[in-house]
């Protein structure tokens, strides 16, 4: 109901309707014909939502599960793994950070679950299966192996540099830039990027292509094993693609590491 000198051009009912059919507060805001990028507006949404009890549990935001799902994962599950599947979340070391994190908001008691080091101390640890989410951090050595095995002498640059290893070959010296990608996207394509941070204190700038001038060679490594060495020439400008339209690169199957 409104009251006296309320300015407010939505009811208690209309902010009811929208919290249940949105799942972020600039949903609500929208629904309501508000501007969803004010911080004022929001904080006055939060304030009559506690004040009529809404419960905003059921929210994601720019996530796709909501507090109630991860609550009622945590308890049920033995390891992080076990939660982020539980969750529909790739699992890679950013996001068990982040699922962590909120673990932590939220008050979550997730003592019992096991980190990978005292999961492979129950048994043989080379026997466990291998974790995607180190795919980033051991494609460059797949690379340096790879290309040593045909031959080509492998350096990396003393100076952080745009790319990550040089390689020499009959062709002189390549520069490569060494991308991954651990899992396929919800249409079951393989995105990779393939873009750069811009040198700036903002972690959130949007990502940028590298100077073709300054990579010679791409080699990306899937996590079904699949290698692909492509020239940066063939990707010039872009800062993702799907490795499935790129099949003629292809070279090799690393499948046996994983």
């Amino acid at each position: 109901m409104k009251t006296l000198g309320d300015r407010r051009k939505w009811t208690d009912d209309d902010l009811c309707s929208a919290m249940k059919n949105n799942h972020s507060w600039r949903g609500v805001a929208r629904a309501l014909g508000l501007k969803d990028t004010s911080a004022g507006v929001i904080r006055t949404l939060k304030r009559h939502a506690g004040r009529l009890g809404l419960g905003a549990a059921h929210f994601t935001g720019q996530r796709l599960w909501s507090d109630d799902r991860l609550r009622e994962a945590v308890p049920s599950a033995s390891s992080w793994a076990e939660v982020l599947i539980a969750i529909d979340v790739i699992d890679n070391g950013a996001n068990r950070a982040r699922i962590k994190g909120h673990a932590i908001r939220l008050g979550l008691d997730f003592t019992h679950l096991k980190s990978p080091r005292e999961a492979a101390a129950e048994g043989d640890l080379f026997n466990q299966p291998a974790r995607l989410e180190e795919l980033r951090y051991a494609a460059s050595s797949v690379a340096m192996a790879w290309f040593r095995l045909r031959g080509c002498a492998v350096a990396l640059p003393v100076e952080p540099q745009e790319y990550d290893l040089l390689v020499t070959t009959a062709k002189g010296v390549q520069r490569v830039q060494v991308k991954s990608c651990s899992a396929r996207n919800g249409r079951g394509y393989w995105d990779v990027g393939i873009g750069r941070r811009p040198y700036t204190l903002d972690k959130t700038a949007s990502k940028m292509p590298y100077d073709p001038e300054t990579i010679d060679l791409f080699f990306i490594l899937l996590g079904d094993g699949s290698i692909y060495v492509i020239p940066s020439s063939v990707l010039a400008g872009k800062v993702s693609i799907s490795a499935d339209g790129y099949s003629a690169y292809r070279v090799g199957d690393a499948s046996s590491l994983l």
